[in-house]
């Protein structure tokens, strides 16, 4: 197993990141839960009249934000994704 100093500026600057992926990845489960329920309750109490879309796209515009700001222009799977991976998995082997 590989130990890492926490005190370096390397280590925090790692661990911001993870929180911050996982924060965008908190943020799209609790929005499609919620807004499963939000569809649910449209179709028992107004089936039609269809307004579930308004807080989906409105919240969905939110989570795009989000995910840019986490992600930036590069994208979930961006250049130096593959490396980080193989760079993740070999560090698992130690």
């Amino acid at each position: 197993m590989t130990t890492y100093d926490k005190d370096s500026e390397e280590y925090k600057s790692a661990k911001v990141r993870v929180e911050e992926i996982r924060g965008f990845w908190s943020h799209l489960a609790v929005f499609i839960i919620v807004n499963i329920g939000i569809f649910i309750i449209n179709m028992l109490t107004s089936p039609h009249h269809l307004w579930f879309y308004w807080p989906l796209l409105g919240w969905g515009i939110g989570l795009f934000a989000h995910g840019f700001h986490v992600f930036g222009a590069r994208g979930i799977f961006g250049n130096d994704w593959e490396e980080k991976q193989i760079k993740k998995y070999m560090d698992k082997k130690d």
